[in-house]
């Protein structure tokens, strides 16, 4: 149709036109969508006259030695004329109409033969490879979208380097023998905290009834800045006088690279799957039980303090003798009547220790204001947008990631609030412009 022709003529030459460009040009030209609503109407005519005709037929049929083969005409669909503006856009050379594949950007010509292709342009667009074409050949690129570097005219995936020269994230171990190291406190995967407490000490006995504080600390921030760690599980050995009928709470809050108690998160335990404190009678004449958490590569997550609050209730039978009632000790019983002791003899943090580069990272800071040489600044940004997702990835469960990327530039990297905001800021502008991206929202945690 002439409106068909006229649509042709108008559809850009000077950039390639995918089928959702061709489709979102199709919806603005007026005259080309009533042409087609006209074809659609008269399609609709045509197969309900040759419905009439098939059942008069059949009808007829019935005198036949054979039942007649009857062929409907099938309305051609709106991806069908898409592919056929392509196809008569770049493959439509010498007089030969071939089949054009947006997939793999080649034409199919008649009779297998080659002389059907034209020029293909380059692709431009937000979402796309090519910001630009080249001034003198238009079927190349000559400047690539972000993402995206410029290799012999064609825009490829730039891919970001291995962050492990930054800093490590994998351990060979998988969860059945981190488990068995775990029930054994094997001292491979120990890491060597130190115990820090102003309300008691290890292997003494104490009042349980006030809640007591303490702190496994590795104080790497100031002293080993060349690691991180990770925590896999934690164990206690809690031993309680005979005929004691008090029952330890433990809480536990975890500081992923320092600072103020107030940057912790607290650890969820038994919620949200995410797992339980296992307890184990251990073969001595008091009542002492190893406690072990274990979090697993599924839980595992960065530590520099734990901090642990331990207070206790007193198990008591419900009314019926069947239940268990708990009760805070204050609440149950005269505070000047003794409960029992209690005595904490270990506590041990399990995990393992990464490589941590923070003078190589400041480096890669460093290349946002000042590029060493064109294209270093994009590759800077995909490394500390490839580091900020996999730190980020490592938080505890929740309906949101916690910002743990901005605790390491803070603690670790000793950066300002600023400073934090401003590259956390660029991160976000930058991977807004990369294709096929989905940005996520995270809860703050330091300040």
């Amino acid at each position: 149709s002439d409106e068909f022709k006229l649509f042709m003529k108008r559809l850009p030459m000077n950039y390639f036109l995918n089928t959702s460009t061709v489709m979102h040009l199709w919806t603005m030209d007026s005259n080309f969508q009533r042409r087609y609503e006209q074809l659609e109407n008269s399609m609709k005519q045509l197969f309900l006259k040759a419905q009439k005709i098939v059942h008069k037929l059949f009808g007829l049929s019935k005198r036949c030695h054979k039942q007649p083969l009857i062929r409907m005409p099938r309305q051609r669909s709106s991806n069908y004329w898409l592919n056929r503006i392509q196809s008569f856009l770049y493959c439509n050379e010498n007089g030969l109409l071939g089949s054009f594949s947006e997939e793999t950007h080649t034409c199919t010509c008649p009779n297998d033969q080659v002389a059907c292709h034209g020029f293909l342009p380059c692709t431009v667009g937000d979402g796309s490879a090519c910001l630009s074409c080249a001034p003198d050949n238009r079927t190349r690129c000559g400047s690539c979208n972000a993402g995206y570097m410029l290799s012999q005219g064609i825009c490829k995936p730039e891919v970001a380097e291995s962050t492990e020269h930054y800093i490590g994230f994998e351990t060979d171990l998988q969860d059945l023998e981190m488990k068995y190291l775990l029930q054994k406190t094997d001292r491979r995967i120990e890491v060597h905290a130190i115990f820090i407490s102003n309300d008691m000490r290890l292997n003494s006995w104490f009042d349980p009834s006030w809640r007591k504080r303490m702190l496994l600390t590795l104080k790497s921030n100031k002293y080993k800045s060349s690691l991180v760690h990770m925590i896999l599980g934690l164990s206690l050995q809690i031993c309680l006088t005979k005929n004691s009928t008090l029952e330890p709470v433990l809480a536990v809050y975890v500081n992923p690279f320092g600072g103020s108690h107030s940057e912790s998160w607290f650890m969820p335990v038994n919620e949200n799957n995410f797992p339980d404190w296992e307890r184990t009678k251990l073969d001595l004449p008091l009542q002492c039980y190893n406690w072990t958490l274990t979090l697993g590569n599924k839980w595992k997550t960065f530590f520099e303090t734990v901090h642990i609050y331990l207070r206790s209730r007193i198990k008591s039978n419900g009314p019926n003798g069947n239940e268990s009632i708990y009760y805070e000790p204050l609440e149950f019983i005269d505070p000047s009547r003794n409960l029992g002791y209690m005595k904490i003899n270990n506590i041990q943090v399990f995990g393992y220790s990464m490589h941590f580069d923070p003078e190589a990272i400041r480096d890669l800071i460093l290349q946002l204001d000042y590029p060493y040489t064109q294209g270093s600044q994009d590759s800077a940004l995909l490394q500390l947008l490839e580091i900020r997702d996999r730190v980020n990835k490592l938080s505890p469960p929740g309906q949101r990631r916690l910002d743990l990327f901005s605790c390491l530039l803070r603690h670790r990297l000793k950066l300002s609030t600023s400073e934090v905001v401003r590259i956390q800021s660029a991160l976000q502008a930058f991977n807004a412009k990369l294709p096929n991206t989905v940005d996520y929202d995270t809860t703050k945690l330091c300040s």
